[in-house]
Formats: C-alpha cells, structure tokens, sequence
C-alpha cells in the first residue's frame, strides 16, 4: 500500500512542473497541448504493444470506446490549462487546481459510485482550509490576471472529470490499455483543433513550422515529465487507490509549483503560501494515516457501494 503512495507522491511531484514548462515556452496553447499529448503516447507505445500480446484481441473489443471521452476530456483540459496558466502567475493558477477535492466526491458518486469516508472528508477539510485562509488573505487575485483565473476554473472542472474517468475505468486489465489511447485521442483531438483553427482564420499558429532546439527540449520535457511520468503515476495510483485520496494528495502540486515558480520563474509566493502548504500536507498525511485501518473495516463490509469495497 505504501509503496503505491510513493508512486502518488512522485507523480504529483513530476505534474507540478507541468506551469513551469508552459510558461517558458511560447508555442501555441493547442500545439503545445497536441506535441504534450502525441509524444507521451508515442512513448508509452511499446509498453502497449507488450500489453496486446499479454492480452489478444481485447483491447478494441473491451476497451477502446470506454477510451473516448477520457481522451477528448483530457485534450480539452490541456489546452484550457495552458491558456489560462500563461494569463496568470503560476501559484494562482496551480492553487485553482488543488480544488479539485471540492468536485471530486460528486463526480466519484455519480461516475464510479464511490463514496468518501469520514476520513476523506476530515483530509478533504484540513487541506482545503489551507486554500481557502490563502484565498481570503494572501490570494493575488487583480483585474489583470482575473481572466487566467477563470480559465484555470474552467480547466479545473475537466480536469476533475478526467481524473473521476481514471478511477471509473479502474477494471482495464492493463493500464497501458487505458492511458496510452486517452493520451493519442486527447493529442489528435488538439492538433485537429489546431488545424480547423490554421486553415479557418489563423487563430492557431501553423503546425508546419520550425521551432527552436530551446522551444523543442521544452515540449520534449512537458511531454515526459508531467505527462509521461505525472499522469501516469497518477492514472496508476488512482486504478489502486481511492479517487478522494488521490484528488487530496494532488492538492499538494500547488506547494511544488510555488517553490519552483519562486525558483525559476522569480515570482514570489504570497504570505499565506507556507500555512496553506503545511495544512495540505496536513491532509494528505490523515488519509495516509487511516489506510491500512480503513481497509481492515472495509474488508468486514463487502457487497456495497465502493467506500466499503
């Protein structure tokens, strides 16, 4: 159990780089989501094919429609998130998304019908609590970044869909069956965005252009770093563990995104930034905490709903 926590936790780690990336490139928003998304596929290639050896003609039978709408959820997420993270500073923009935990148990209800415990609702509470003491005294909430703001609420939104999908979809024999497809359908579904775009009226950049050996290194970063081992770890951690523990745990990329953006990106944390990110923490050490209890009393109730499974 613990072990699958570490890959959470490196998972987390590698999306929080995802802002730095986006906000020092300067490719076009639904390129740069394409190029993320078809390179992380192409990568992960191999380990699909190995999947369909293991598993003869399942995949297309079982699976690949079930593979659909988390790809089209998720290349729309990736082009909102990268407007709306170039529009303001990256700690508000990664804050927006550590409120997922507010969306998620819905979303977990009606699409995985899962749930929250006690638990997760008392790690929801403390890690949440950060965020909002930030929003009411420190948050750097101005006219000039209140439209990134948005954008990244929009985005947020998706981005809760996309992670409630991973869960629902927790029963893939192989989760090469199910992340590998998701990232290929999000990445072409962006770039034919791209293209419509192009060719309409010129409000995407040309795809057929050459970029610099600068802009390419930071696509082949975004593409492997958070994409290839982030959404990984996590599409993983959530086929294992509860999608409130994930959503709780994943709060804590606002904490990485601000030492980085303070680091790189000179932007300065807000005042409240280390009390919001000791109770983040705070959060995801209770739920971390009750696991192994949890799943003693779990294991006494079977034959309901996913929070006693």
């Amino acid at each position: 159990m613990l072990y699958r926590y570490g890959i959470l936790i490196a998972g987390v780690f590698c999306c929080s780089t995802s802002v730095i990336f986006i906000k020092l490139s300067t490719v076009d928003p639904v390129l740069l989501s394409a190029f993320r998304l078809i390179i992380a596929g192409l990568a992960l290639i191999p380990f699909f094919l190995n999947a369909l050896k293991r598993h003869p003609g399942i995949f297309m039978q079982r699976y690949f429609r079930r593979t659909l709408w988390p790809g089209a959820i998720l290349g729309i997420h990736m082009i909102i998130w990268i407007v709306g993270a170039r529009l303001t500073p990256a700690v508000n923009s990664t804050l927006i998304i550590t409120t997922v935990p507010i969306l998620m148990p819905f979303l977990l209800f009606f699409m995985a019908y899962e749930v929250v415990t006690r638990t997760e609702v008392a790690g929801t509470c403390v890690a949440l609590s950060g965020v909002v003491l930030l929003g009411i005294y420190d948050y750097r909430f101005s006219a000039e970044h209140a439209l990134g703001d948005a954008i990244c609420f929009v985005s947020m939104v998706f981005y809760a869909a996309y992670l409630t999908h991973a869960r629902r979809n927790r029963d893939f024999v192989s989760i090469w069956f199910y992340i590998v497809p998701v990232y290929l359908l999000g990445g072409l579904l962006c770039l034919g965005t791209g293209l419509i775009g192009w060719i309409a009226g010129g409000w995407v950049d040309s795809p057929f252009q050459s970029y610099s050996l600068r802009e390419i290194m930071l696509i082949s970063g975004l593409a492997l770093l958070p994409t290839v081992l982030g959404h990984t770890f996590l599409n993983y951690a959530l086929k294992h563990l509860r999608g409130q523990r994930v959503a709780i745990f994943n709060s804590s990329q606002f904490i990485l995104a601000g030492f980085m953006a303070y680091v790189l990106l000179q932007e300065i944390p807000a005042k409240g930034f280390y009390l919001c990110s000791i109770l983040i923490v705070s959060g995801a050490v209770i739920v971390i905490r009750a696991a192994p209890v949890q799943k003693r009393v779990n294991s006494r109730k079977s034959g309901t709903r996913e929070k006693i499974r």
